[in-house]
């Protein structure tokens, strides 16, 4: 929808008025055999566009049919003339060319977009935008009716797809009109002057823009001031290529293609974040090699999001503990790092590099309707290039035609149609170079159809008795080289395949002519760069809060005890962060302390604090009686006893030094003698996260550890016993046996027991194989 504030899902209402002359043009065109057709598009109701046309009306009926309708969005179209060229507004005869007849269409009531389709319309929508109208869109000097068109066909493309802003859709559009109208020499009518300046269609109006309001910090609440210095939220997110068809002829990648298809891609993707949602985040590791350089309070989100048009990205997002962890102020800062970078996408002049300028044809029937197409490659954000692939098969989806883009990634935009090439090739026509579909012929095969080389060449028994002969295929292979070579004028190669020399049509095969290459679809993955430190569970990707380095979670230890040792005194050097650091307000509850706790209070506690941090789509509708609505194991989640033996053993930012399923799950009611449940340790972090990350940090409930053979709390690689509980740097137990300390880190590993109670229960013990030795 077309307005100046947020994004909407209602549709968008479009008051289009002609001057009655539109058919009668449109016949003459059709008729004409002097040049090729050009299809005009007719205003129908799609997607999210509502249409109410009138025809050359009055202006009282005008009024009355807005007062009724009130559309979003109004389009005046000029008088069509005989030399295709769009004239003034004319309604029944009379031209309505002064300010006063065009601002006295509108009385109180305004739309918030305003179309003039008329040549030489400055004056006029200046009128208009002092009137109060927000955005209008004008022509400044003479156009064509087909440039017209064009323009408006793409601009109503966007507005059916997207609920969309005026600033963004216009960008769009005009980025369409570049590419085929303005490159092609196509934007003034026939047998007119030349005209300096910018050519196309103008906008009043201010850019969109995201408001994100500071979030709230007490006076006094960061003694050491970091919130205040803390950086804005950054999104971590690697560069890929990708590679458009795009529908018209073959031909050189100028500037002015390149920079046209940028600006139409980022105006595309402007759109979709502009109107995306939130719907989960969860703390994740940080990007390797670059925790160390995170400053005080800083955490890492992986946040899974839904564009404007439905498409699913998940991002890596860092920021401070107050930002991150409101999910309305995440979403918009989210929202405004995006929007706000002038180039997402990176067009290439050379699609790889040693690939000719100029781009090779590719015919297919289910990619632009069989039309001509040119290839252009691009660099664009991981996250953008999965919006565009899932935006691609949505036969709904018209913005991507507007830019003439037919297919990505090998993925054919399915709601490229028969007419939409025919209107796109027709500026391909200005100079006499279009090409009917049915009489091209290719001389060569594309790159994406040829058969990949062959990884050594074939050698053909020979009689020749030379040394190199018998004592390998050295020799071998260049003499069959040389006859290769000297048989390359006999017969045709084609990409290292001997083919003869017939006519291109008979040529090639037709079984190697596949409509779409095929291309392997990546799934949509958390963020893959997991640091070896965080590889102890499988492989598994671990969503704990890793931000606070001196946590009892390290790097993958030696067996060796010195070694270990060693490694544990280097790693402790590195540590820039001090213990749970995150500076959450504190809820400042009443609660008794969490071992005298009941679970009732504790509960009702944990209700309120998530309702104050505004998660209340984690409180159910019945209420106390109904919370937590997760189940786990056929029974509600045992929130109370699942927080008091993690809080009791460090808290959540321990990771892996806690054993979730024999130490923490064991001690829950969700607990069975028979369980068979797999991954429960992550299930058991994934809801801690949910429902108590937060909570925990802002309490004061974790115990305070120290080494039992050190004496020490420095941070290291901690283990937590599990028969009496306490904690131990993996590093400091010199016993000789003792198997890595990825063994005991991993969710479902070895069960450690400290020195003392391995001595005291070793018996009882001897059968259950702990440390990994029986």
């Amino acid at each position: 929808m077309l307005h100046t504030q947020g994004i909407s899902n209602h549709t968008c209402g479009l008051l289009a008025v002609t001057c009655g002359k539109t058919s009668e043009c449109k016949q003459e065109h059709e008729t004409s055999n002097d040049r090729p057709r050009y299809p005009f598009p007719d205003f129908v109701s799609l997607g999210r566009l509502e249409v109410q046309m009138l025809t050359s009306p009055s202006p009282d009926e005008f009024r009355r049919v807005f007062e009724s309708v009130q559309p979003n969005f109004v389009y005046f179209q000029g008088e069509q003339l005989q030399n295709d060229e769009v004239g003034s507004l004319v309604w029944g005869g009379v031209e309505l060319s002064s300010a006063e007849d065009i601002c006295g269409l509108f009385g109180t009531k305004l739309p918030t977009t305003v179309y003039l389709e008329i040549p030489n319309g400055e004056k006029l929508a200046e009128a208009l935008h002092s009137k109060g109208i927000p955005y209008v869109i004008y022509w400044k000097n003479a156009f064509s009716c087909y440039a017209a068109c064009h323009f408006r066909n793409a601009l109503f493309s966007v507005v059916q797809s997207s609920s969309t802003h005026t600033w963004d859709a216009f960008q769009l559009a005009y980025a369409s009109f570049r590419l085929y109208c303005v490159r092609n020499n196509h934007v003034l009518p026939a047998n007119s002057h030349k005209v300096s300046g910018k050519l196309g269609p103008r906008l009043l109006g201010d850019p969109a823009t995201i408001d994100v309001p500071p979030p709230e910090v007490d006076a006094g609440e960061d003694e050491e001031g970091s919130l205040g210095t803390l950086p804005a939220i950054k999104i971590y997110d690697d560069d890929v290529g990708i590679r458009f068809l795009v529908c018209g002829e073959p031909c050189m990648l100028d500037s002015c293609l390149l920079e046209s298809l940028e600006d139409g891609v980022n105006a595309l993707l402007s759109i979709e974040i502009r109107g995306s949602k939130l719907h989960n985040r969860v703390s994740a590791p940080p990007p390797p090699l670059q925790a160390g350089t995170f400053s005080r309070g800083v955490v890492t989100m992986r946040c899974d999001l839904s564009t404007c048009s439905s498409a699913h990205i998940s991002l890596l997002v860092s920021g401070s503990a107050q930002t991150c962890f409101d999910d309305q102020l995440l979403e918009n800062n989210i929202k405004k790092e995006v929007t706000e970078q002038s180039q997402l996408v990176h067009a290439l002049p050379y699609s790889e590099g040693n690939k000719p300028p100029l781009s090779e044809p590719r015919r297919s029937a289910s990619i632009a309707c069989g039309a001509a197409v040119f290839e252009v490659c691009a660099k664009v954000p991981a996250w953008a290039s999965q919006v565009l692939r899932q935006l691609a098969p949505d036969v709904s989806y018209r913005s991507l035609v507007a830019l003439g883009i037919a297919s990505i990634q090998g993925l054919a935009v399915a709601s490229f149609e028969k007419d939409d090439a025919d209107r796109l090739l027709f500026f391909c026509t200005r100079q006499g170079k279009y090409i009917h579909p049915n009489n091209f012929t290719p001389s060569r095969l594309p790159s994406w159809l040829k058969p990949p080389p062959p990884s050594r060449k074939r050698v053909e028994p020979s009689q020749d008795t030379s040394p190199g002969h018998h004592n390998g295929l050295m020799f071998a292979n260049q003499a069959a080289s040389r006859r290769i070579d000297k048989e390359d004028k006999k017969t045709g190669l084609v990409n290292g395949v001997t083919m003869p020399l017939l006519p291109a049509r008979q040529r090639l095969k037709v079984a190697a002519m596949r409509p779409i290459p095929h291309i392997r679809h990546h799934k949509m993955l958390p963020f893959s760069g997991i640091s070896e430190a965080d590889g102890h569970d499988g492989g598994q990707v671990k969503t704990n809060l890793s931000v606070a380095p001196p946590t009892k979670h390290s790097i993958v230890g030696s067996t060796s005890a010195m070694h270990r040792k060693s490694f544990s005194s280097s790693y402790q050097a590195k540590q820039i962060i001090s213990l749970n650091p995150l500076p959450l307000k504190k809820h400042g509850c009443g609660r008794s302390p969490i071992r005298v706790c009941s679970e009732e209070e504790f509960l009702k506690d944990v209700m309120q604090f998530l309702i104050l941090r505004g998660h209340t789509r984690l409180i159910p509708q019945g209420g106390l009686a109904e919370f937590p609505d997760a189940i786990l194991n056929a029974k509600r989640l045992d929130l109370y006893n699942l927080y008091r033996e993690v809080v009791s053993r460090g808290g959540f930012h321990v990771g892996n030094g806690i054993n979730w399923k024999g130490q923490v799950f064991s001690k829950m009611r969700n607990h069975t003698v028979t369980n068979r449940m797999t991954g429960v340790g992550n299930t058991l972090k994934r809801h801690y996260e949910t429902y108590l990350l937060e909570y925990e940090l802002a309490h004061d409930d974790v115990d305070g550890e120290c080494c039992l053979l050190c004496h020490s709390s420095a941070a290291g690689d901690w283990v937590n016993c599990g028969i009496c509980g306490e904690w131990a740097h993996f590093g400091c137990d010199r016993r000789q046996g003792l198997g890595a300390f990825k063994d005991y880190a991993k969710t479902d590993g070895l069960e450690y027991i400290c020195p003392q109670c391995s001595v005291t229960n070793f018996k009882k013990k001897a059968n259950k194989a702990p440390n990994g030795f029986s």
